[in-house]
C-alpha cells in the first residue's frame, strides 16, 4: 500500500489544514480555482488524477512543477482576473524556466487553442470534461509540445474519482452529482462550456458520502450547474430521458429522492444543495426539506430580473408571476427558509419599467443574501448573437447600485428575524476578525459568530443570538446540539 504523508498547513480559518500526500511523489502541483464551487470540486478531481502522476500539491507557487489555474467564464471580470493572474506566473517561471502552466476549466474550453496564441506562457489547455487525460497531456508538454485538450462529454461524471479535498476546513466538503445545464439562458456561456445535463449514479454519490463521513467530515453540499435537473435512470444525457426503456423511467431516481436517500442515509451529516433554477425545481423538494432537519433550509433561487420581458429575453422558461407563486410556496412549507438571489443589472434591453420590476419582485421576497452583477456580454452566447448590449455603463452602475442597496436592506431585516432564537451552528473555523470567537452557519447558511469556550472545530453548538449585522449574527453558545 502507497505510504502517505500528513502535511500541515495553515489554512484561512487559523486551524491546521491536514492534506494528504503520497511520499513517493516526487513533483510539486500548484493549483488555484476561480469561479463556481464546482470549479472547486473540479480541482480536487483533478488533483487526485495527477496524485497518480507523481505529483504533490503545493501551496507554494514558486516551488511548483506544475501550475493549473482552473478558469471561469460567466463574467468578463473573471477572465480578466485570471489573465492578471498568468502574469504572475510568468514572472515566476522566469526564475523557474522548467515549470509548466495550464488552464482549466470554463475559459479553457470557450478559447480553446486561442489561449496559446494569446498567452505564450501556457502549455497546456484542458476543457472541464478531459480531465482523465490530463497525464497524457502532461507527458506531451513535458516533451516540449503544447496539448490541448477541450472535447465536451456526453457522459463523463468523474463518479469514480475520489477527489483531493483542496479547498475543505476539514468539515464541509463538496460532492459533485450532477454536470452540464440545458437551459439555454440567453447571457449565459456555461453551456457550451460544460455541455449536456448528465447525472451520476446515486450509489457513487452515497457511496463518496460515506467516505466524507468516515472522514469525520459534518456538513455536505450536492453540486451541479443545475442540481434540480438531477435525474438518474441509468446513465446518458437528461435529454434522452424519453428514450429510455420503460423499466428504467420506472426505476429512475430524481433529485427530491437523491436527496431524501442522503438525508435518511446520514442523519448525522447536514446537506445543502447548490444551485438550482426555478423552471426546475418542484415542491417535492420542499417537502423532503420539511421533512429532514439534516437538510438545510436555505435555497438559492436565482431569477436574473423581476420584469417579465427581461425574463423572456433572457430565456428564464418561468414567469415573475410562477417564480412568486414558487417562493409563496416554499414559505408555506418551510416558513423558517431562507432564499438569496442573482440579480443581473442593464440586460439587454432593459428599460427603467423592468429595472423598477426588480426592485419590485425584490421587495416581495426579501431576500436574505445576494450575487448581484451589471450585465457583460459573453461571446459565443445568444445575447451575444444576436442583441444588443445598449444600456450605458453608467446606467448600469446606477441600477445595481440600487439593487445591492436594497438587499442590504432585506440582509439586515432577515438578520434580525433570527435575534432572541437558539440556533444549531456547525463550526467552521476562527473568526476572520477575533481569533477568540468561533464563526459557523446555521440552518439557513447565516454566518454566526461566538466566543470559543471549550467547543472546537466540526462541533455542532445550539447559540443563543444576541445581536446581528448584515451578515453575520452574534451570539453566545449555551450548550452542544442533539447532532453531535
Amino acid at each position: 500500500m502507497e505510504q502517505i504523508e500528513k502535511v500541515i498547513d495553515e489554512n484561512k480559518q487559523g486551524k491546521p489544514l491536514v492534506i494528504e500526500q503520497k511520499k513517493s511523489n516526487t513533483k510539486k502541483l500548484f493549483i488555484e480555482s476561480y469561479g463556481c464551487q464546482m470549479n472547486m470540486n473540479d480541482s480536487e478531481i483533478v488533483a487526485s488524477i495527477l496524485a497518480n502522476e507523481g505529483f504533490n500539491t503545493t501551496q507554494k507557487l514558486e516551488d511548483a512543477d506544475l501550475v493549473l489555474v482552473n478558469t471561469c467564464s460567466i463574467r468578463e471580470k473573471a477572465e480578466i482576473t485570471v489573465r492578471k493572474r498568468l502574469q504572475k506566473y510568468n514572472a515566476v517561471k522566469k526564475n523557474n524556466p522548467k515549470m509548466k502552466v495550464g488552464v482549466l476549466g470554463c475559459m479553457a474550453e470557450r478559447l480553446k487553442e486561442k489561449f496559446l496564441e494569446e498567452e505564450k506562457i501556457v502549455d497546456l489547455v484542458v476543457g472541464p470534461d478531459a480531465y482523465r487525460d490530463l497525464p497524457n497531456l502532461v507527458e506531451e508538454v513535458e516533451a516540449g509540445r503544447d496539448a490541448v485538450n477541450v472535447i465536451l462529454s456526453k457522459d463523463e461524471t468523474y463518479a469514480d474519482v475520489s477527489p483531493v479535498r483542496l479547498n475543505s476546513n476539514g468539515v464541509s466538503a463538496f460532492v459533485s452529482i450532477t454536470r452540464g445545464c440545458d437551459n439555454m439562458c440567453t447571457f449565459c456561456v456555461v453551456p457550451f462550456t460544460r455541455g449536456r445535463e448528465r447525472s451520476r449514479d446515486p450509489k457513487s454519490i452515497i457511496e463518496e458520502i460515506r467516505s466524507m463521513q468516515e472522514k469525520n467530515f459534518k456538513e455536505i453540499t450536492l453540486l451541479g450547474q443545475n442540481v434540480d435537473s438531477y435525474l438518474w435512470y441509468g446513465g446518458g444525457l437528461k435529454k434522452d430521458f424519453k428514450k429510455a426503456s420503460e423499466m428504467a423511467q420506472a426505476t429512475a431516481v430524481g433529485f427530491a429522492q437523491l436527496m431524501d436517500m442522503c438525508a435518511t442515509e446520514f442523519p448525522k451529516m447536514r446537506f445543502r444543495f447548490s444551485t438550482s433554477n426555478p423552471q426546475d425545481m418542484t415542491l417535492d423538494v420542499i417537502h423532503v426539506m420539511a421533512k429532514h432537519k439534516n437538510i438545510c433550509k436555505y435555497i438559492h433561487l436565482p431569477i436574473q430580473s423581476g420584469s417579465n420581458r427581461m425574463l423572456k429575453a433572457m430565456n428564464r422558461l418561468h414567469t415573475r408571476e410562477e417564480y412568486l407563486e414558487l417562493v409563496e410556496n416554499i414559505y408555506k412549507i418551510v416558513p423558517e427558509m431562507n432564499l438569496s438571489q442573482d440579480m443581473i443589472a442593464g440586460f439587454c434591453g432593459e428599460t427603467e419599467e423592468d429595472h423598477l420590476d426588480t426592485l419590485d419582485l425584490m421587495r416581495k421576497v426579501k431576500y436574505s443574501f445576494g450575487f448581484m452583477f451589471a450585465y457583460s456580454e459573453r461571446p459565443g452566447t445568444l445575447a451575444a448573437k444576436k442583441m444588443e448590449d445598449d444600456i450605458p455603463l453608467a446606467i448600469k452602475k446606477r441600477r445595481l447600485q440600487e439593487i445591492i442597496d436594497l438587499q442590504q436592506e432585506h440582509s439586515l431585516y432577515r438578520a434580525k428575524e433570527h435575534v432572541g432564537q437558539i440556533q444549531e451552528v456547525l463550526i467552521e473555523g476562527t473568526s476572520k476578525k477575533s481569533d477568540q470567537h468561533w464563526k459557523g452557519r446555521n440552518t439557513q447558511n447565516t454566518v454566526v459568530v461566538f466566543p470559543k469556550e471549550n467547543y472546537k472545530m466540526g462541533d455542532f453548538v445550539n447559540v443563543k443570538i444576541e445581536e446581528c449585522t448584515t451578515a453575520t449574527l452574534i451570539g453566545n453558545a449555551v450548550g452542544y446540539s442533539d447532532n453531535n
